[in-house]
């Protein structure tokens, strides 16, 4: 049952801080919770389980979270999400078209 709840909590840091990273904005509840859940899996970890039990899943939280965000920046999601357009526009400046005008009144 320890073992699970480790887990679980490993696996809900990871999420939280993916989906702060790149769904949420700035640093807020999701980013919080998710070192919360990490800071609380390695800390039960060690009170719960054993030491080692601890670094193992430190070690774990560390290596899971450099996987989860090397794999969805290697994914196509962020093609999905970034903006890539190009604009062909220009835009004329409001004193040439002035000047235009008063050139076109002078002839």
């Amino acid at each position: 049952m320890n073992v699970f709840l480790v887990v679980l909590l490993v696996l809900a840091g990871v999420a939280l801080l993916l989906m702060e990273m790149f769904l949420l904005p700035g640093f807020g509840i999701a980013g919080i919770g998710g070192f919360g859940c990490l800071i609380a899996a390695v800390v039960l970890a060690w009170v719960l389980i054993s030491r080692m039990a601890g670094y193992i899943t430190l070690g774990a939280c560390l290596l899971l979270a450099a996987l989860a965000i090397w794999g969805f920046l290697r994914s196509k999601a962020l093609d999905k999400m970034a903006l890539d357009s190009k604009i062909d526009g220009h835009v004329e400046m409001a004193h040439n078209k002035l000047k235009d005008r008063k050139d076109n009144k002078n002839e």
